[in-house]
């Protein structure tokens, strides 16, 4: 039997820059990109992976290169910057994560863990098994982990989730699945219905085996869309949303504002994430056009996230 190679694209950097590249490299390739430090070398790692061969490698360089450069004239140190493309097998690809990847708890009310993990559940919370894949988020990114924390906190982190009635149940749209880990953490946290959309088939395949794996396919909805095509007003039947989640990059967020604000209920939470510092303001604007305002944020790293509500 053939075995199963991946082609991947890493930069040696420095963690002060890990997650400016990341962000770079994801928008140049239009996929997720993964990261990890090493504590001995101080070296990070950013990678990403798919399936076939790049078609212009060198097109592709030169793109990365100027992207690196872009981030370096911010003030940020690159480091050595090296850029390594590489065909790996599956099997090395997957081993290494296993060294990598560590449970994670949001809260007292759910834990993140890989399926080679032994982590024991505290008592009310929710698990949510996910193993690292070409889709990446698995929680660890500080802007996956400020939309599980906005999840986890709209639901008032209620110890007996089976007790909510449908008049309580909160609905949530997740826009940029990649993984699934946000709609299946909604749905094991008791949000009905939950619906997820991306415009990568790959993550498509990826969240929804996902979602089998942790037994929720049947409470959930995911499948491969564009937000650019987003109704605006929706019709009399379309469903609104109680919690919508747009982890996307800035200009999307920016450009189709109007789309994404109109997939929620008046009373409903937007949470944003995926924008750089250096970016949010923009976006803030953006939306407070429409009368969404800030409630609340995060930074960490170079990323801040946020909270959002409408204001008539």
């Amino acid at each position: 039997m053939k075995r199963k190679r991946l082609w991947s694209i890493s930069i040696s950097t420095t963690p002060e820059a890990e997650d400016a590249i990341a962000e770079m490299l994801g928008g140049i390739l239009g996929l997720p990109a993964s990261s990890y430090h090493d504590h001995e070398t101080g070296v990070s790692t950013v990678t990403v992976h798919r399936q076939r061969k790049w078609d212009s490698p060198r097109e592709v360089r030169g793109r990365i290169s100027a992207g690196l450069k872009r981030i370096g004239n911010c003030g940020l140190n690159v480091g050595r910057a090296r850029i390594v493309m590489a065909r790996v097998r599956w099997e090395d690809w997957a081993e290494s994560w296993k060294r990598h990847f560590q449970p994670i708890e949001i809260g007292d009310s759910l834990l993140i863990k890989p399926s080679w993990s032994k982590r024991k559940l505290r008592k009310g919370q929710a698990l949510v098994v996910l193993d690292p894949g070409l889709s990446f988020g698995t929680g660890h990114h500080p802007t996956t982990a400020f939309c599980l924390h906005q999840i986890a906190a709209a639901v008032g982190g209620r110890r007996n989730r089976r007790s909510q009635s449908a008049a309580t149940t909160p609905s949530f749209l997740d826009l940029g699945t990649g993984s699934g880990i946000l709609a299946i953490a909604a749905t094991k946290l008791g949000y009905s219905p939950v619906r997820a959309m991306d415009f990568d088939p790959d993550a498509v395949r990826v969240a929804r085996a996902n979602g089998r794996a942790n037994r929720v396919p049947q409470k959930l909805k995911i499948r491969r869309g564009d937000v650019t095509r987003l109704p605006i007003r929706p019709g009399h039947r379309r469903q609104q949303y109680d919690l919508v989640c747009a982890n996307l990059i800035s200009p999307l967020l920016i450009a189709e504002r109007r789309r994404i604000t109109g997939q929620l209920k008046p009373t409903g939470t937007l949470v944003l994430a995926g924008i750089l510092k250096s970016e949010f303001v923009e976006v803030q604007k953006a939306y407070a056009t429409l009368g969404w305002k800030l409630a609340s944020h995060r930074d960490e790293k170079e990323w801040r996230s946020g909270s959002f509500r409408f204001e008539r």
